[in-house]
């Protein structure tokens, strides 16, 4: 009898623990134990195109190791052991559109496809100024309710695209990626952020604080949804950006589910270093690529400038962050994902990382750049 009990439970231990791997996003939480640069393997996704003839950045007739990087460490192999030792994956310094500086490092190739976490926050701020700028979204000032109109009762009308843009929004979210239970985990390890989004409430009134969330993104990529009325993002992203900047391999954007999947527009962007570099030219060009005007100036202007009012932080803008006030800004992710942009100095820096490490890149970033 006592056999039969404790087969019986174990039978049940299994069950739940199987229960738990397979559906419940704290299983899968517990299982990956935290965001790793290989998570586009675990996620369904939308797949992007590379172009038949992409547009390469041709390598520097002087290609040098960057001045502010000798300092740290005197000789090229100590500046490759420096990075390799802070969990670089990918280091590119792009200046005057020619590579100066290109290393991969720990088992990763040019060819390696990175997870962007939270740089895809700026790449969905692109396709919202897009979406505004073919009157698919009418203004940034509109109320998030126009397109997600059962957020009305969750007292969320107040709430404008630009708040959720800003970060501003006011809306209470826990983004600790530490808790199984919070709104971060539910986002990333869940299956149904139209759910999800459906909870979210107000803390505070939109427009009186800065507070990083990723959930203003997400109802951002909510938005771009609605406005596309049956085309999916990652299609616009095709149409738009990713096709006409003649990206060089093919990509992805993470999704929720399978079957009529949202992409997750506050994270997981699957490409390689430099097509996440043309991202950041684009931008240094203002919205110009090679003579076509893929997003307008106006936009690249608004989300790059130095903005305090309406509770809005100096450092952050249109879903980019800027390391100091003299005009730079940059894309940035967990575990150090950076695609850093210097326009004063015709500069792209580009830094992939299985963690952070111990290097202060934002800090380094604008040392770079001083040297050039």
């Amino acid at each position: 009898m006592r056999q039969r009990t404790r087969v019986a439970q174990l039978a049940g231990s299994l069950l739940l623990v199987s229960l738990l791997f397979s559906s419940c996003q704290v299983g899968r939480f517990i299982y990956y134990n935290f965001a790793n640069i290989t998570d586009y393997k675990i996620f369904p996704s939308r797949p992007l195109t590379g172009s038949s003839a992409p547009f390469r950045f041709p390598q520097s007739s002087r290609p040098n190791v960057p001045n502010a990087l000798t300092a740290i460490a005197p000789t090229e192999q100590a500046v490759e052991q420096f990075l390799k030792d802070n969990k670089t994956v990918a280091f590119l310094v792009i200046h005057r559109d020619s590579i100066q500086y290109e290393r991969y490092f720990n088992g990763y190739e040019e060819s390696s496809t990175v997870a962007s976490f939270s740089m895809a926050k700026s790449v969905t701020s692109m396709l919202v100024g897009c979406a505004v700028e073919d009157g698919l979204i009418k203004s940034v000032e509109e109320p998030l309710t126009n397109y997600l109109p059962q957020l009305k009762q969750n007292g969320l009308e107040n709430v404008t695209i630009r708040h959720l843009l800003q970060m501003t929004s006011g809306i209470e979210f826990n983004e600790s990626y530490v808790n199984p239970f919070g709104h971060a985990a539910s986002f990333y390890y869940g299956r149904n952020l139209r759910k999800s989004i459906a909870k979210l409430k107000p803390e505070v009134a939109p427009g009186t604080r800065f507070q990083y969330i990723s959930g203003n993104t997400q109802l951002l990529g909510a938005v771009l949804e609605k406005a596309l009325a049956g085309k999916t993002i990652t299609t616009y992203l095709q149409e738009k950006l990713w096709g006409p900047m003649g990206m060089e391999y093919d990509a992805s954007w993470s999704l929720d589910k399978k079957k009529d999947g949202l992409e997750k527009t506050f994270c997981c962007l699957n490409a390689r270093a430099r097509d996440f570099a043309k991202l950041g030219r684009l931008y240094l060009k203002q919205g110009n690529w090679n003579g076509k005007q893929l997003i307008p100036a106006s936009w690249v202007q608004e989300s790059t400038k130095i903005d305090t009012t309406q509770g809005s932080a100096w450092h952050y803008q249109y879903q980019w962050w800027f390391p100091s006030n003299q005009g730079d800004y940059m894309m940035q992710g967990i575990l150090g994902q950076y695609v850093y942009v210097n326009p004063a100095k015709d500069l792209i820096i580009v830094r992939l990382g299985k963690d952070y490490g111990d290097a202060g890149w934002p800090g380094l970033f604008t040392r770079i750049a001083a040297k050039y």
